[in-house]
């Protein structure tokens, strides 16, 4: 059964830090481009950031400066680094491929920036 695992979400003030982790079994995702999205109440899932198999990342405005994707093959694991959390960064965060499998989807983990 192929899972796609979120943690490390959490409440945090606005200016703070979180390091997200994104945990693949079942198969291997090494060969595809994974990206970090996120939902927000009331509004469409968007693609915050992604990074291909060699490495290359790409950013929505929005994020860019502020937040770092990363992976590490060997464990089938993919990160994102999130500096300067702003109240609009609150949102359930979602890992997946690029473009998304649908039925892949795991359960999110919860941002919440706020004072």
């Amino acid at each position: 059964q192929v899972q796609l695992v979120e943690s490390g979400g959490g409440l945090v003030q606005p200016g703070g830090s979180l390091r997200l982790s994104c945990t693949a079994s079942g198969r291997n995702f090494n060969a595809y481009t994974m990206g970090w999205y996120r939902q927000a109440p009331g509004k469409q899932r968007e693609l915050v950031a992604r990074i291909s198999s060699g490495g290359t990342t790409n950013y929505v405005d929005s994020v860019k400066g502020r937040f770092t994707i990363s992976r590490d093959n060997a464990k089938n694991t993919v990160y994102l680094q999130m500096n300067s959390l702003k109240p609009e960064d609150t949102a359930a965060y979602y890992c997946n491929t690029v473009p998304p499998l649908t039925g892949y989807w795991g359960q999110g983990t919860q941002v919440t920036a706020s004072s």
